[in-house]
């Protein structure tokens, strides 16, 4: 009897083990809350520093890519009162007014903010905070230059002349980003009466208008296609780009950036704390770390724009072969605001019709 016992209370004791292992493996995994950040298709980061961003805050990070800039702020009004996201990303200054008079950003100066010039702070209540920029302007295909024995043009009036005939793309600012800042370059340099008689100018000089940046850069630019255009409107630091994605080394840029004299446009993109984000504290979180020096040094090589973060570091690539303007083409972000459409309008009237 005693020895029957036993066995029970063995058999007892190695069912409890058992029951113990079995629930400590199932044991479920700690669920982290959600961020989530609405953003322009545009964006990226690299996995080291997204997974980086997620132990800093403690959260699974949902990057929601809604289109271009324009496209995905309209989206982040529409659902103004429910917002799709907590963090939205990528408000430029072309946008910026129209944004902060939306009323769907809340103020938040993050951790870092000390680090950026007061010439990217153009929101003074920070309802949103400056994160990168970068000048859009005439890039040029060096050899092509050189083989036809052609003077590079150094500012916007030498497109006009009879020399450059035929050779320039550009984009539609009503459907493209970069083209909507080249349009601001050329009001920036000869005013809201004079950029109509200039662009018509350039009509008469063959100039040819696609709708975005990939049907101009790559589909049309001699340096990137089989296209027949040497000069076209994209990036100052589109030349970076072209050393660091070459499938072979260079030793130099295949490309050039035409930045003096106004004819390159800052632009500066934003991000805030949308108004309903389903937890704000972890919001602040996630924005100071976009201003941290991890997120910054990440931006050139995965968007190819500058930071804002001055203490952040930049590629050797970009040291190199990216440029910026002294003196970069200006109209406020609320004169562009309130004449935006209306320039878009004449724009298309002159040249599309």
């Amino acid at each position: 009897m005693t020895m029957m016992r036993s066995k029970l209370i063995f058999i007892a004791f190695c069912v409890l083990i058992m029951c113990f292992f079995s629930c400590s493996g199932d044991k479920q995994p700690e669920k982290l809350p959600e961020l989530r950040i609405m953003t322009h298709d545009s964006f990226s980061i690299s996995k080291a520093v997204l997974e980086q961003f997620e132990k800093t805050i403690h959260a699974k990070i949902l990057i929601l890519k809604s289109g271009d800039a324009g496209q995905a702020l309209n989206k982040a009004i529409l659902s103004a009162g429910n917002p799709l996201a907590d963090i939205f990303y990528g408000v430029d200054n072309t946008f910026l007014s129209r944004a902060i008079k939306s009323g769907i950003f809340v103020p938040y100066a993050p951790a870092g903010l000390d680090t950026v010039s007061s010439e990217f702070r153009l929101d003074p209540e920070n309802r949103l905070v400056p994160v990168d920029f970068g000048d859009v302007c005439l890039n040029y295909d060096i050899r092509w230059f050189k083989e036809h024995d052609k003077k590079v043009p150094s500012m916007l009036e030498d497109l006009v002349k009879p020399e450059y005939k035929g050779l320039l793309v550009v984009e539609n600012p009503a459907t493209s980003s970069p083209g909507l800042a080249f349009m601001l370059a050329t009001i920036s340099r000869f005013s809201t009466q004079g950029y109509i008689d200039y662009w018509k100018k350039l009509k008469a000089n063959d100039v040819l208008v696609t709708n975005g940046w990939n049907q101009a850069y790559w589909g049309k630019f001699t340096a990137a296609s089989k296209g027949d255009r040497p000069i076209v409107v994209s990036y100052a630091s589109s030349p970076a780009a072209e050393v660091f994605f070459s499938k072979t080394k260079l030793e130099s840029a295949p490309t050039g950036a035409v930045t003096a004299n106004g004819s390159a446009f800052r632009q500066i993109e934003f991000a805030g704390i949308l108004k309903g984000a389903s937890d704000k504290a972890l919001a602040e979180k996630a924005m100071d770390f976009i201003l941290s020096k991890k997120f910054q040094e990440d931006i050139p090589l995965q968007m190819f724009v500058f930071p804002v973060n001055k203490k952040a570091s930049l590629p050797e690539v970009f040291v190199k072969y990216a440029a910026k303007a002294e003196k970069p083409a200006v109209v406020p972000p609320e004169s562009i605001d309130t004449g935006r459409d209306k320039w878009i309008r004449e724009w298309t009237q002159a040249l599309l019709n």
